[in-house]
């Protein structure tokens, strides 16, 4: 679903909410949970887009908050399901976009194995909004030609980890680290192991998009110390252009 067509009962559309705020949601995602009877959302999801609800719509919270209150996947499928064969307009309501490192995908396989129409309506990733909010372009002629998005979800040498941090160092690309606030001294430890420049601008962005956004720059080297009281939801983006984090981007553009 990437139009305005409205939403069928006994199925379920899955929107990416953006990197925050309300306003960044795409059209077409604010026109399926105007139409919802029902809305799965997380806790990444923008909250004033849960005002454009339908009075009567059913608003259930499924949040996977690190290291507190968890509903696991399996329970959001059998969720999505149970009420789109109840005949109800289900919408599932994530930050960012859902296809990445959302499970997205997950919750497509298990509603068309159980039978349930499902479509989907993108959303605008942290990965690339959060530090466009901070004034950082996560590419820039004659600067970088390219940008890696990861997961710092598990730290590197952890036996769930198949990122070769080696690579990603020799690159020349901007990294782009999800989910890497807990691991992060880990991460640009591999990097500098591995011959990345010490002194490569870095910035952590927390809460991007939310009024209290908040913007830390320091070299490789001290990035993670610098950082250490910055507590999730954060991106941290890592290369020269990183050199250009402003908390005050909005207001001087």
């Amino acid at each position: 679903m990437g139009t305005l067509e409205a939403l069928s009962p006994g199925a379920v559309v899955l929107v990416g909410g953006g990197p925050g705020d309300a306003g960044l949601m795409t059209v077409a995602g604010r026109a399926a949970v105007e139409q919802a009877d029902v809305l799965l959302v997380d806790h990444l999801a923008p909250a004033g887009a849960l005002e454009w609800a339908a009075p009567g719509a059913e608003i259930v919270d499924v949040s996977k908050m690190p290291r507190g209150p968890f509903t696991p996947q399996e329970r959001i499928n059998e969720l999505l399901i149970t009420h789109a064969r109840a005949g109800r307009r289900v919408v599932r309501l994530k930050g960012g976009d859902g296809f990445v490192f959302g499970r997205g995908m997950e919750e497509v396989i298990a509603c068309t194995e159980a039978g349930v129409p499902v479509r989907v309506v993108p959303g605008v990733s942290s990965a690339i909004a959060v530090p466009a909010l901070a004034g950082v372009p996560v590419t820039h002629r004659g600067l970088v030609q390219g940008f890696s998005v990861i997961s710092g979800h598990v730290p590197p040498g952890h036996p769930q980890s198949s990122l070769d941090y080696a690579a990603l160092a020799a690159s020349g690309t901007t990294l782009v680290v999800l989910m890497g606030v807990a691991n992060l001294a880990a991460i640009t430890e591999a990097l500098l192991v591995h011959g990345m420049d010490a002194t490569t601008p870095a910035a952590v962005v927390a809460r991007g998009g939310h009024p209290d956004q908040e913007v830390v720059q320091a070299p490789l080297r001290d990035i993670a110390r610098a950082a250490g009281a910055v507590r999730p939801p954060a991106v941290t983006v890592i290369g020269e252009v990183a050199r250009w984090a402003s908390e005050a981007f909005e207001e001087e553009a």
